[in-house]
């Protein structure tokens, strides 16, 4: 099973840049940008990382953000993950991140995006890797303040492939920015939502109805509607899952119970993805890995979740092709060296 995890192309849809940053990078940013930060090494950042809900892993999260100021810190971590997802075979990676929380620290937009774009374009000529951003608004601020981010984004337009929703989920519904989310589709924009991850299953009925999205990020509470469960099925909205997050943030305790499984048996599109992989304890080969111990994942279900990454992204019909191709290609290698080798 772990070698199939390793060598198979996949897509990632869920992850968030600002996640990537790993304590050796935010205790070097902060240092060179004269950023006070409450640990001395490596290991204290890390003994850090014991969180017992959203809120708790957020405030870390935040802390951590506060290291990144000019644009080349914002380069250095998007290349730092597509080098790291490329190593997994990620050969799609379609990543989320959160101008606000740079914003509103008094960072400009261009600093943060130019960094990001510059880092994407250089990577998909290093690695063998497509990107996409997409831009995320914090569901803890007013519509008004995502409103001006859109509207200062859609200057560098071409360079984003969506909107996201996400940070802290209870309390913040996805009604709640109904006019900028059809302000980003009606540019053009896709559209996604963190929903059903700390809250309940109104909040993925009102991300699909109101804010019209194209694919639900974690959506665990969907099992709580028998409606909305069927819906999801019946029209393959797809699911980014995030097997380790969802373990350390409490979601989903024990990891066995996991309901992967059980969204393949009922016609869902589920995904794996690493969403937060410094702080979480792994990228996205790690979260496959994890729920393949812990769910004994067949050999069958494992390709379906890695062609399911490909259905569920925004790439091209062609670009999808070639992917289901590449993957029907390593499976074969895979079973043939298996066969020379016994």
């Amino acid at each position: 099973m772990f070698p199939i995890i390793a060598q198979i192309p996949k897509a990632e849809l869920h992850v968030h840049l600002e996640g990537t940053l790993e304590p050796e990078m935010m205790l070097n940013k902060a240092s060179k940008n004269g950023v006070a930060l409450p640990y001395r090494s490596v290991n204290d950042v890390r003994k850090a990382y014991r969180f017992s809900d959203l809120q708790s892993f957020l405030d870390l999260y935040y802390l951590g953000v506060s290291s990144m100021v000019d644009k080349n810190d914002f380069y250095d971590l998007a290349m730092a993950y597509f080098k790291k997802a490329s190593s997994q075979n990620v050969r799609r990676a379609e990543v989320f991140f959160d101008p606000q929380a740079h914003t509103r620290r008094g960072i400009d937009f261009s600093t943060v995006i130019n960094g990001l774009h510059d880092a994407a374009i250089d990577a998909q000529d290093k690695y063998e890797i497509s990107i996409g951003l997409i831009m995320s608004f914090l569901r803890d601020l007013p519509e008004e303040s995502a409103m001006r981010t859109l509207e200062e984004a859609l200057q560098y337009k071409k360079w984003i492939i969506g909107v996201g929703l996400d940070s802290k989920e209870l309390g913040n519904p996805p009604e709640k920015f109904i006019n900028v989310f059809k302000r980003a589709r009606d540019e053009g924009l896709m559209a996604v939502a963190h929903a059903g991850e700390e809250g309940p299953a109104e909040y993925v009925w009102s991300a699909i109805k109101l804010l019209k999205v194209s694919r639900i990020d974690h959506g665990y509470h969907i099992f709580d509607d028998d409606r909305l469960s069927l819906k999801v099925s019946q029209e393959r909205i797809p699911l980014t899952t995030c097997p380790l997050s969802a373990l350390r943030l409490n979601h989903i305790v024990p990891l066995n119970s996991f309901p992967i499984r059980n969204m393949i048996e009922h016609g869902f599109v589920p995904t794996i993805n690493s969403d937060d992989p410094a702080y979480f304890g792994g990228y996205i080969n790690e979260n496959y890995m994890a729920l393949g111990t812990e769910l004994g994942l067949t050999l069958d279900e494992i390709i379906i979740l890695a062609k399911n990454s490909v259905f569920a992204s925004f790439m091209s019909y062609e670009k999808k092709r070639d992917m289901y191709e590449e993957i029907d290609m390593t499976l074969m290698e895979l079973i043939e060296n298996e066969r020379r080798i016994s």
